[in-house]
Formats: C-alpha cells, structure tokens, sequence
C-alpha cells in the first residue's frame, strides 16, 4: 500500500503487509514496483492521482489490474470521452475548449445562459464558475487573465433546476454489471458530487428513471471495457438524461452504498480484477423492500480555512462524511445533519434567500416558496424567525400572515457574536452582486463562532422541513438496519418535548 494521506493511513495502518508512506508519483511508484516486484498494481481505490498515473505507468511497463489504462485515458481525456457518448448514443451537456474571448461570447450566445466556466491553466479554488449573465463572464474572463491558445477555457452549458443522479457500480470487463446503486442528490446541479447529500434509496425517483440510470451505465461500461469499479454522474430534467462524468474508480461513495445495501463492492471490485474467472452478480434489493432510507451529508473544515467562504459550487471542498438511516427520507437526512455538528433550533433562526435573477424570474421567490410552510410551522412551535428585507417581502408574497421579523446584515453579524441565533440560512452566492460582501461576512462569522449554517436552497428546504416534521429518531446499529429483526427504541425530537 502507498498512501502518504496521514488522515487515512492512520486508522487502518496494520490492514496491509507493507505500507510506504510516500508521494504518489510516477518515479516513487516505479521506485516501490522495482522493490516489490509485484504481479500487478491496482489504482482505481485511491481517488484521482492513482487514475492519473495508470497511463504513465503502463508506459513504463507496470502491470495494471482492472480496467486497462488506454480505457481510463478514454474516460478522463473529455475529448475522448465525449466522443464515445457520441458513438453510444447517450446524451451530454454541450461543451466546448475555447481559446479567444469572441469564441467564448459566441458559444454563450448559442447554448445559451447559464454557462459553467473552467479556465484550464487555474488550479482549484476560484478555477471553475457558474456563470449566468454575459456581464459576469466579462468579469470572470477578465479576472482569469488571458484566454489563447496556450490557456484555453472549457464552456459547458449548465442545466438549471436539474436533478443530479449518481452510480456506483462495478463491471466485469465483458459488459456487464456485477453490482451497483443509483442514488439521488438532494442538491441541484451545480454542487460537487464530494460535496453532495445523498439518498439510498433514491426516493423520489421513479423505477422507470433508475432502470434508464442503469441501462446507461451499461452503455458506458461496455463502451469503456470497464473492469472493476466506477461512478458516474448523471443530470435529470424534463425527461431528459445526460451524463456529465465518469469516473473508473471507486468514488468516496463506494463505503455508503455499499453499507446501505449490505453489499460488499469493494470485494466484488477487487475479484474482478484479480481474476479470470466470472464473479457472480450481487445486484441491490429491489425497488421497496428496504425498510430503511439512508442519507450521506458532507463534512466540512471552514474553521480551520481562515478566510474560505463556506458555500457549496462546483468544487469539492468538503474533508469527510457521515451517514445515517431512517424510516423516512427526513428523519435519515436530519440524523445526518446532527451528526455533521448541527444542532435543531430551539429560539431563533435567521433566513436570506437571496436575490438572484435569471431570465427575469426571482429565484429567491422560488426559494421562499419552499421554506414558508417549515417556517410557519417554526413560528408555531415558539421560535423567532428574523429575515432580511428582501425576504420578509418574497415571503410575504408567499405567505403574508407569516410572523417575521426582519434583521440587517450587521445585526446578524452582532446576533451571532452573542450567541442569540441557533442557525442561519444564508442561500445568496452570486458573486458578482454588490452585497456578496456582506453575505460572505455573514457567512464567514457563522462558522467562526460556530453557528449551524446552511447555504444551499434544496438542503434548506428538506432540513427545515426535517425539524418540523421528525417527531422521534429510531436508534440502531447498521447490522440492526440490514436485520429488519425487531422495531428500534426511539429518542423524542427537543422541539416536541
């Protein structure tokens, strides 16, 4: 085992015979091979670097186990990859490399906004944009720097108000899928899938979309001659399905379906690799017979990044995960929610929902629409619910009885500091507006003083109306989840006391 992460090393560091605690890189793989002289090299558990290396590896003459490294090539290098959607038949965002800042405009004009933007030259950080006005992509292009030949941007049309599906799945080599799970983001579009909260099962899609998930995967998995595990993101609107990546590599996913389904992919992926031999199928429970919803909520480290402003977009920023189950969608996403160091509000909560635009429909209007309800139930149970001036008006527009009482940015700002606010839903991310300022310090002071902070429009409807709805939590072990063998002892939820 090579692994130099000390976070992952050191809880499992007697689970193989040797471990080098080293960089990940060609000449110190090579270095290690030459040493070990082993039968075959396996690099799709180890995340993105060890996929980077497969080809430079193979080059050098390293046997690699599983899907042969021309086919990994073929799923990272996006030229090839879209290429092979094409010859498959199975659709795609479009996209474009574009290398003059005319190009870009024209591409904008004809796919039309939103559009997602990566320079290609940028690393991480600021590198990829959602960006939905051609005011913004002047901005954007002008503080990225020069767009040529040498630094070319990738334009993709982003799909506004898409479902995200994700697969995790493990194939044979011969076209078929020895396993796999479809399971839902409850965040649209435009958040990493790292980053994601998931639903296993994925309650709100119908068997005919998930049969279409799998066939799809099937598609690719052949396509690719894909031996061993992989994951796949996919984007769902208006009938329409389309894949955005694929990955051929266990994704941080793998640990959560597999526990949920009480399959072992891991295992399954490995024999796939190792051997000749066929391994026989363990496909998921059908549709309906789990009695258990599990939900995957992303950890986060912002206390520790002086400065980062805690928001979730296109990329990944989140440091681990916690899992939970529940007899309802919302009672497993309010467990994990809790044990993501949240805490239920028990006297005040403090709403923005923003105040974006685009195509002249409000977003934050939508966005108030689906918190009125949990908001009201709030007020019935004895909580003060302070708002900005833009929302108090598009929550009154929803719902004018409504009790709200409506806070200024630096009241917030104050109102934390003291300790007199449980939570804080702060949904306003466009960059390019005048207020970001302030709503980044909103944001930022939050985590600094520890207060439960949400900043996605769907997490904050379903989580709100996970506290308002939940009245008890079944407590039991994961064997107990699988068993189904007797009902589970229930603790009461604090704002029903």
């Amino acid at each position: 085992m090579i692994n130099y992460n000390p976070e992952t090393v050191s809880t499992d560091y007697d689970e193989s015979d040797r471990l080098y605690f080293e960089e990940l890189s060609t000449e110190r793989v090579l270095d290690i091979y030459d040493k070990e002289q082993p039968r075959g090299v396996m690099v799709s558990v180890g995340g993105q670097i060890p996929n980077t290396l497969a080809l430079p590896l193979h080059r050098a003459g390293v046997p690699i186990l599983g899907t042969s490294p021309i086919d990994i090539d073929r799923a990272e290098d996006r030229h090839k990859f879209s290429t092979l959607l094409d010859e498959i038949h199975v659709d795609q965002p479009a996209w474009q490399e574009l290398s003059s800042v005319q190009d870009v405009h024209d591409f904008c004009a004809k796919v039309g906004y939103p559009v997602l933007v990566r320079p290609s030259y940028v690393l991480s950080g600021a590198a990829m944009r959602v960006v939905r006005r051609p005011e913004d992509l002047e901005g954007f292009l002008h503080a990225a720097g020069q767009v040529n030949q040498e630094h070319p941007v990738v334009v993709s049309k982003f799909v506004e108000g898409a479902q995200e599906i994700e697969f995790d799945g493990v194939a044979d080599g011969r076209g078929n899928l020895v396993t796999y799970a479809v399971s839902q983001h409850v965040e649209q579009a435009g958040v990493h899938s790292g980053d994601a909260t998931l639903v296993l099962p994925p309650v709100d899609l119908s068997t005919a979309v998930q049969d279409r998930v799998v066939g799809i995967a099937s598609k690719v998995a052949n396509g690719l001659n894909i031996r061993g595990p992989f994951n796949m993101q996919l984007l769902y609107r208006d009938d329409q399905m389309q894949v955005i990546e694929c990955n051929l590599r266990a994704s941080r996913s793998f640990p959560f379906v597999a526990k949920t389904y009480g399959v072992p992919f891991i295992d399954l992926a490995t024999r796939v690799a190792v051997t000749d031999e066929p391994v026989a199928p363990m496909l998921p429970p059908p549709a309906g017979t789990l009695k258990r919803v599990s939900v995957k909520a992303p950890m986060f480290s912002f206390q520790r990044l002086l400065g980062a402003d805690p928001t979730l977009g296109v990329e990944m920023a989140s440091t681990g995960e916690v899992a939970c189950s529940g007899r309802t969608k919302e009672e497993a996403l309010l467990k994990a929610m809790l044990s993501s160091n949240h805490r239920i509000p028990k006297r005040a909560i403090y709403v923005h929902t923003g105040s974006s635009t685009d195509a002249g429909v409000s977003m934050a209007e939508d966005r108030a629409s689906r918190l009125a309800a949990s908001l009201q139930q709030l007020v019935d149970l004895g909580l003060k619910v302070f708002v900005s001036p833009s929302t108090e008006s598009v929550l009154h527009a929803v719902n004018n009885a409504l009790s709200l009482t409506v806070m200024s940015a630096d009241t917030v700002v104050n109102a934390m500091r003291s300790r007199q606010l449980d939570m804080v839903v702060n949904l306003e991310q466009d960059h390019f507006r005048a207020d970001y300022k302030s709503n980044y310090q909103m944001r930022r002071v939050a985590v600094d003083f520890g207060v439960p902070l949400v900043t996605n429009p769907e997490l904050a409807a379903l989580y709100l109306e996970s506290i308002v709805k939940v009245r008890d939590f079944c407590i039991e072990s994961n064997d107990e989840v699988l068993a189904h063998s007797v009902e589970p002892p229930t603790i009461p939820n604090p704002l029903y006391r």
